[in-house]
């Protein structure tokens, strides 16, 4: 078996480029591969900010042989009447590198088995692999030099062998060889004389090109770092893979900040490191402190410079934020609301005070359902977007929702009202937790059901390359915020109510709803058989989506053939057919009657348990009137009174779930 390598090195890569680009020629090669008929046992692709690399293992010396049936001239212009071969089927044979006992007729037809050898690896990679790479797609695509090939950055150098040996390739002006380079502080080439060596020759290099294992070392320092100061530092997962993708060899730097700066909110400090700077930001029993830190990509000692760099830029930006902070709380929150009237929500839709408006009345209507106080939960929905208009979120937009409710804290508004505020953007992501107060949650409802009802109604629904205003996360926080906080509410009521609220009106109530079912099919189908979802949804889950999950549960768990059985054959018998109201006068057998009793005994009040645990004590009676009763009886009124009936018994199969479905 044989290993390939392939390095591309460039210069500095945009960071959102490299995961993409893993993916990518991860898929490329492995389809290349595949429809050369090429064996291997695995494709791995590596990346840092300065070089992709692919190392493909397991590779056969060649290409499969393939058998291939030619087929010719016809057979009376191939052969002459004595049997020997014309010139034309010569010329067949010649071409084909075949005797004449190498041919033989078919259907009136020359034909022939040929094999095509198959084709050395060295060559096929060669031939191949500069266009696999160079179907790499990504934005910002430019031309350097005078290439007429586009790609992301300059290409540096190239390394491109097979085993021990140098596969000759060039890519956009580049041709390759066997020496990588390493860190950029380093000057001297380096020398891959296998595959093999690839991964420990740039360790000894100063580059991890294991992204894996960069994003782990990157972890366990800043854990490391932090525990010496008996603080944790924070990050989440966009952090993390970002600053994996900024550094090829990650050394901890910790920096300190002034502690004045603790006194603005900790929102805003995290946000300046994390977003901004890629800084960890460290928490000390709960409480963040005036110290950070930063992965840096240098090798050397002097990291005094390093840090008192990265405490210049923290400074100015922090900076900026306490001017912001200040000048935006010379007046309290409640007066931004009037400058939402200047904040376009969406092209058609309004502003953002119009949304706001909207959003009082759902709320309030809500609150209403759930008998809950609407004093708080107005002003909640009143406040929530107001700090849209403020100059720290025009800075920093990702502080939406944290800012506003630490402004009602300092407009001293009502706790409730202030973490409504800062909640009613929750779940922030289908990961982080949904709004814990009721405020919050019943705002946040109102606010994602909005923005779904306005993008659908601008007739602008997500497509797979699109999601405008971000509303499967929105339809997905309904169901997160809905289930999470066992809330009994009428969803489908008030797609309606919201769509009826609209500056344009589009009938699309339909659409959206089915919208809504879709992304709760998705984000439960990691549970549960979709199957089962789907069948569960017939009746409209939307009305109680806590009540569809109960059913999906006890359908789940369901092992009951007879019952299935008996719900599938009253449903292929009635089709279509709904049936009036069941008249007992027209009951002919006495199974009719004792199944029309049976059937109205069934209770739909309990839970779906014991409602379970009803349909199949149904099973024996239901056998019993197949056996004893022909539905499509002559006389048309017992006809149409036996189908009256089995409607009414799948309707009561409906109310769990539709069995034609499972």
């Amino acid at each position: 078996m044989r290993k390939y390598l392939l390095e591309v090195g460039t210069e500095e890569l945009p960071y959102k480029f490299i995961p993409s680009a893993i993916e990518q020629l991860n898929k490329g090669f492995t389809t290349f591969l595949n429809d050369n008929k090429v064996k291997f046992s695995d494709v791995k692709v590596y990346a840092t900010p300065r070089r992709i690399a692919v190392i493909v293992d397991g590779l056969e010396n060649k290409t499969e042989d393939e058998e291939k049936i030619v087929k010719g001239p016809i057979a009376k212009v191939a052969f002459d009447e004595a049997g020997n071969l014309t010139k034309a089927g010569e010329g067949f044979a010649r071409k084909n590198n075949l005797s004449k006992e190498d041919l033989y007729i078919e259907d009136n037809y020359v034909h022939a088995k040929i094999v095509i050898k198959g084709k050395p690896i060295a060559e096929l990679l060669q031939e191949n692999v500069p266009s696999i790479f160079m179907k790499l797609q990504g934005s910002h695509f430019m031309r350097w030099g005078y290439n007429d090939e586009k790609f992301s950055r300059p290409i540096k150098w190239i390394v491109s062998i097979l085993d021990g040996n140098e596969v000759k390739i060039k890519i956009i002006d580049k041709e390759s060889s066997n020496h990588s380079r390493g860190h950029r502080f380093s000057t001297q080439d380096i020398l891959i004389k296998h595959p093999d060596d690839y991964v420990e020759e740039m360790k000894k290099a100063h580059v991890i090109v294991d992204q894996a294992e960069r994003k782990q070392i990157i972890v366990e320092k800043a854990k490391e770092e932090a525990a010496k100061l008996g603080a944790v530092p924070y990050y989440t997962d966009d952090l993390l893979e970002e600053v994996t993708f900024i550094t090829e060899y990650p050394v901890p730097a910790v920096c300190e900040f002034d502690p004045v700066y603790l006194d603005i909110p900790e929102e805003v400090t995290v946000t300046v490191m994390a977003i901004h700077q890629r800084y960890f930001a460290l928490h000390k029993d709960g409480k963040l402190i005036n110290k950070f830190i930063t992965m840096t990509n240098y090798i050397g000692d002097e990291f005094k410079n390093i840090k008192a760099g990265n405490v210049r830029v923290i400074k100015a930006r922090l900076d900026d934020a306490v001017f912001f902070f200040k000048e935006d709380t010379k007046k309290p929150l409640v007066d931004y609301v009037e400058a939402l009237k200047g904040v376009t929500f969406q092209k058609g839709m309004g502003t953002m005070f119009d949304k706001t408006q909207r959003l009082i009345k759902l709320s309030n209507a809500i609150a209403g359902d759930l008998n809950v106080p609407t004093k708080d939960v107005e002003r909640t929905a009143l406040l929530c977007k107001a700090d849209l208009t403020t100059n720290l979120v025009f800075e920093f937009t990702e502080l939406q929702g944290f800012i506003g409710a630490d402004y009602a804290r300092v407009s001293k508004e009502d706790d409730k009202v202030v973490q409504g505020i800062k909640e009613h953007y929750f779940p922030l992501n289908a990961e982080s937790e949904t709004a814990k107060g009721i405020e919050g949650q019943i705002v946040g409802i109102a606010d994602k059901i909005d923005t779904v009802c306005a993008v659908f109604a601008a007739g602008k629904k997500p497509t797979g390359s699109s999601d405008p205003l971000g509303v499967r996360r929105a339809a997905l926080g309904v169901i997160k915020t809905i289930l999470d906080g066992e809330l009994k509410i009428d969803v489908d009521k008030y797609i309606k109510e919201a769509l009826k609220l609209l500056p344009v009106q589009r009938d699309c109530a339909n659409e959206v709803n089915e919208f809504f079912v879709q992304r709760m099919i998705i984000f439960l189908a990691d549970k549960y058989n979709k199957n089962v979802l789907e069948a569960c949804s017939k009746k409209n889950p939307l009305k109680d989506i806590a009540d569809y999950v109960q059913r999906v549960q006890v359908v789940s768990e369901m092992n009951s053939p007879q019952l299935n059985e008996n719900a599938n054959r009253v449903i292929r018998i009635l089709k279509d057919s709904t049936g009036e109201n069941v008249n007992e006068k027209y009951f002919v057998e006495p199974i009719e009657k004792i199944l029309y009793n049976a059937i109205n005994n069934i209770d739909e009040n309990v839970n779906y348990n014991k409602y379970l645990e009803e349909l199949e004590s149904l099973n024996s009676t239901v056998s019993k009137f197949f056996e004893d009763v022909l539905v499509m009886d002559k006389d048309e009124n017992v006809k149409n009174n036996r189908i009256a009936l089995l409607s009414l018994l799948k309707g009561k199969y409906e109310h769990l779930t539709d069995f034609s479905k499972i």
